[in-house]
């Protein structure tokens, strides 16, 4: 089984991450994960990681399809590669419209056939050949990669919903998954794997790393509020039959009642989208992912004032 780990450590500059990197991966981790949102970028930390571990696998979860080029993500992806040949995995999605429109002034129109068309994009690119095509989203010109990764690396899908999950099923290496419960996990992957049978299925699962169930569950409640008002994400827990449970909160929220959104969330949400609790706990809960269909649990600690690095270290597969 692989067993990922968020980076970078959150509030810890880049340069300094180098000890972190390397205990990660001593201590069993097989994967090490970024995120793209209003951190470091997506592919930054996996350069300095390239060159502080030996074996870790690096994943991106995930690079947007609408912020970058379709040359300049191909060629942003074969320098990765570089830097680590044979052990790079992207992640690629659409995204939410709060990053790419309110962040990156960007459209974000047809995300699925975006999406579609940068992975058949980069499959080709990435493999050295000149690309001269008009794709429905997008037309390349002539383009050609001057140093093409030795090894291509995977491309995982980020997938919600139906439409979506049998995409990175059929054309994907894999799919990506974020906020949702262990009981989630089998609808989900059956779409995806109902497609190729033996694509990769990773999810992030969000942690806070203390016993302190009150503690948990405050920290759990601020980052279901910020994720699940966000339209994709809403309609993705609609999907999953969860939409009645969240009314109150959506509504409190969208009256710029953010106080009373967070008393809307009740304790069992938390329970089931958040792991919390002791080490041996998380790791209980971490592997009802596993036993439900994930086949890389990628942890993405939620600061909660602890040590995260000694939080980090007691959570590694035992």
């Amino acid at each position: 089984m692989r067993y990922g780990m968020t980076i970078p450590l959150t509030g810890v500059p880049l340069h300094a991450q180098r000890d972190y990197v390397r205990m990660l991966e001593d201590v069993g981790y097989t994967d090490l994960w970024t995120a793209e949102t209003d951190g470091a970028d997506g592919l930054s930390p996996l350069i300095l990681a390239s060159q502080w571990t030996t074996e870790a696998r690096l994943g991106v979860a995930i690079l947007p399809v609408y912020t970058r080029g379709p040359a300049l993500l191909a060629q942003s992806i074969a320098a990765v590669c570089s830097a680590a040949p044979g052990r790079v995995v992207i992640g690629l999605g659409s995204s939410s419209d709060v990053i790419v429109q309110r962040w990156n002034a960007m459209g974000f129109e047809a995300p699925y056939q975006r999406v579609r068309d940068t992975v058949t994009f980069l499959r080709e690119a990435l493999a050295g050949e000149k690309v001269s095509h008009a794709y429905e989203t997008f037309t390349v010109r002539g383009f050609r990669l001057a140093l093409p990764p030795e090894q291509p690396p995977a491309l995982l899908i980020a997938a919600l919903r139906e439409g979506m999950l049998r995409l990175a099923g059929r054309i994907g290496d894999g799919a990506i998954l974020n906020w949702l419960a262990p009981e989630d996990v089998p609808t989900v992957a059956a779409l995806v794997r109902e497609q190729n049978p033996e694509r990769e299925i990773v999810a992030r699962i969000f942690v806070v790393a203390t016993d302190d169930a009150e503690l948990a569950r405050s920290i759990g409640r601020r980052a279901i509020a910020a994720y699940l008002n966000v339209p994709v994400y809403a309609a993705f827990h609609d999907w999953l039959g969860r939409g009645a449970r969240l009314q109150g909160m959506r509504a409190a929220w969208a009256a710029g009642d953010r106080a009373k959104a967070l008393t809307e969330i009740g304790d069992d949400l938390v329970d089931e989208l958040i792991v919390h609790g002791s080490p041996e706990r998380c790791r209980e809960r971490v592997q009802a992912y596993v036993d439900n269909g994930v086949t890389t649990p990628v942890l993405a600690l939620l600061p909660h004032g602890g040590d995260p690095v000694e939080a980090a270290r007691q959570l590694a597969p035992a």
